[in-house]
């Protein structure tokens, strides 16, 4: 963990993040891209990448690093802001998704150096976290810790519910889970598609330590997120979808969505406002 927590930093990241969200998107065009759920994980990736995990600039070289797993990885452009914006990424935002660019919409290990393994097949991201934690346990590395981020939709799926059932039995408490519970998913709100409620006294039954906070307190999520448990630990985030963007939020058809020029200006404001 790192040393230092500045709450009004850890925001400020978080309005460039949702910033270079935007920019990304509308270089897209008529394409549009994933904007509603990168824009609810600002606030989560800010306060990992700046006053939680031990990253380093070498991406992967580094064993005593803490590994970040983006399992809802149509998140993707979050995830490469703050990337860029901690130093650990070096190609320009503007390439993302262009023809040859490592910027995919969802994150590949073989062409971006940070990233520790390739998403976006909802449902697998814990499971590899459940591997890695092993992993380093096995080799010594005690302190070393595992973050994989998830989204509520993704929930549904069963490979998540195995995988925190292993992570339980086998003891990994380096793993921290995180939901991005923004409460929306493509084809709707999240229980009317598949009801998980109460999500926190499922993660506790599979035998996690569950904490439930706002996603967007930057105070909240430090505190949770640098928690030691000798479980694995669960922080369940009560997030916006289009968090920042007064059209966008709780709006199900901003899931994947293009901007126009109009649309663009007003949502730059509102968001520059913030910073």
């Amino acid at each position: 963990m790192k040393a230092s927590f500045d709450e009004k930093e850890v925001q400020r990241l978080a309005a460039r993040i949702r910033l270079d969200c935007l920019n990304m998107t509308y270089a897209q065009g008529t394409e549009g891209a994933h904007i509603g759920g990168a824009l609810s994980l600002a606030e989560i990736l800010a306060v990992l990448y700046h006053s939680v995990m031990r990253v380093s600039p070498d991406g992967r070289r580094d064993e005593q690093r803490d590994r970040l797993i983006l399992s809802k990885g149509h998140g993707a452009m979050a995830l490469y802001a703050a990337m860029k914006e901690e130093g650990v990424l070096q190609e320009e935002l503007a390439t993302y998704k262009n023809d040859g660019s490592p910027l995919s919409a969802h994150p590949s290990r073989a062409s971006i150096p940070g990233v520790e393994f390739s998403s976006g097949s909802l449902g697998q991201g814990l499971s590899l976290g459940v591997g890695c934690a092993l992993g380093l346990r096995r080799k010594g590395n005690q302190d070393a810790r595992v973050f994989v981020i998830v989204g509520d939709g993704e929930c549904d799926e069963g490979a998540i519910w195995e995988a925190a059932q292993s992570a339980a039995h086998f003891g990994c408490r380096n793993l921290v889970a995180i939901v991005d519970h923004n409460r929306l998913q493509y084809d709707g709100p999240t229980e009317q598609v598949m009801a998980l409620a109460p999500q926190r006294e499922k993660w506790e039954a599979f035998g996690w330590k569950a904490l439930q906070i706002d996603g967007h307190s930057a105070e909240a999520l430090y505190e949770a997120l640098s928690m030691r448990s000798n479980r694995p630990l669960v922080v369940i985030a009560d997030t916006v979808k289009g968090k920042g963007v007064s059209f966008m939020e709780g709006h199900p058809e901003w899931h994947n969505h293009a901007l126009s020029a109009e649309e663009f200006a007003q949502a730059v404001k509102e968001i520059e406002a913030s910073l």
